[in-house]
């Protein structure tokens, strides 16, 4: 089994790989082990992990992945209290746990709860009882599924706890599509993409790249245009696209230079299907039609980004939102793997289409909602709807007729 860097995967597409365990339980020693380099600072003194640690790296034959090294589950005092609560939140990335148990002692209280609450989260788990090297090293019980007893200054069993994280993270059937499921081979995709200050200068955002190459994947075609050239590109085809894609921000002015039969959507809510649910965002956007004075209202984003002055997060969606509901609204912010736990103070979540998120951690903020009764919808439908079009992006996706 190989391993080596590769940065050419993004983050969200990788499977990620959480290491739990108490302080001094080897989690950075066998990061190194399974990839059999110097990646995790090792050092016998306790609390050496003070944050989650993400290390992307190319597994084989898992492919890519990301590790995820957390702090001590043992962690004491008023700071340590945060530190085990930072390794905790990391389970909603996770889709598979390592729960290293010091085979000198066996699994402690730490090592218990946190086992309940990975079991209650739905995450596949593998026990790693580890040093077995030293004396008096105990066994996993016979009864314990999935456990392994490991070395990491031997290497001994590294081998087949590979074997065991590959069979757990086996890929099943692929069954989620970004965009290839709407088309044929053969079809034009057309693509609306602004190129305005918040542009990447040089390339083009996630989304857009991750569309374009499932649609030539599946033998497609995909043109890409800015808003201005609209009219002139569609008056040069010969037939028309079998569906257009616009970015989010220009989604009522592409609607109004478009012919009303041609289907259109728009990235973010492609990746809202992609990564989580779409249908709740699309119950949850009914939301704004009773939103009241001095209601709060979270603004989520997947990634970490220098807001421009005219962002569309922080500036248009809310501009957007206050014209629609003629309200005075409070707007909390949060972007990221930042995402508050306490939801319930919030009439309503809207999030990014999350492209960098993968999609356990978009289905947790999601559930979240979900669990504390508070309606979440989408960056692309809540344009979509307060524009009046929401009807009509909706369309090309079959699952969610029964909603229009």
């Amino acid at each position: 089994m190989q391993v080596q860097q590769s940065e050419s995967t993004p983050r969200a597409n990788r499977k990620h790989i959480g290491l739990f365990g108490c302080r001094n339980a080897g989690k950075s020693s066998l990061i190194n082990a399974l990839t059999g380099q110097d990646l995790a600072i090792v050092s016998p003194q306790k609390g050496t992990t003070t944050d989650p640690v993400y290390k992307a790296m190319e597994l084989l034959p898992l492919g890519p992945v990301v590790f995820i090294d957390t702090p001590g589950l043992d962690d004491e005092g008023e700071l340590g209290a945060q530190r085990v609560q930072k390794a905790q939140q990391a389970l909603n990335k996770c889709d598979l746990a390592l729960l290293l148990i010091d085979a000198q002692t066996g699994p402690s209280r730490a090592d218990e709860a946190i086992l309940q609450l990975i079991r209650a989260k739905g995450i596949p788990c593998i026990q790693v009882w580890h040093k077995s090297d030293l004396r008096q090293a105990l066994q996993p019980p016979p009864q314990c599924l999935n456990c392994i007893a490991v070395s990491s200054k031997t290497g001994s069993k590294i081998t087949e706890l590979k074997a065991m994280m590959a069979s757990l993270l086996a890929d099943k059937e692929e069954s989620r599509h970004i965009i290839a499921d709407l088309i044929s081979p053969g079809d034009l995709v057309l693509l609306v993409t602004p190129i305005d200050e918040a542009a990447p200068k040089g390339r083009l955002i996630l989304p857009q790249q991750q569309t374009i190459r499932e649609i030539l994947d599946h033998h497609g075609m995909a043109l890409m245009t800015q808003l201005d050239e609209l009219p002139l590109l569609l008056s040069k085809l010969s037939s028309p696209p079998r569906l257009v894609v616009t970015d989010s921000q220009v989604f009522a002015q592409v609607a109004a230079k478009l012919p009303a039969e041609l289907p259109l959507t728009s990235f973010s809510m492609l990746f809202a299907r992609y990564k989580g649910d779409l249908a709740s965002t699309v119950r949850g956007v009914k939301q704004l039609q009773h939103l009241q004075d001095g209601d709060k209202l979270l603004i989520a984003e997947g990634c970490t980004h220098h807001r421009q002055c005219n962002d569309i997060g922080s500036v248009k969606l809310p501009g957007w939102i206050n014209q629609y509901t003629g309200k005075k609204l409070q707007y909390h912010f949060c972007s990221g793997g930042e995402f508050p736990v306490d939801l319930e103070q919030f009439s309503l979540v809207i999030h990014c289409g999350g492209c960098m998120l993968n999609e356990r951690e978009m289905r947790y903020r999601l559930q979240s909602a979900a669990n504390q009764g508070v309606p979440i919808s989408n960056y692309g439908v809540t344009i979509a709807y307060m524009h009046g079009i929401l009807k009509r992006s909706l369309q090309v996706f079959p699952e969610l007729r029964e909603l229009l």
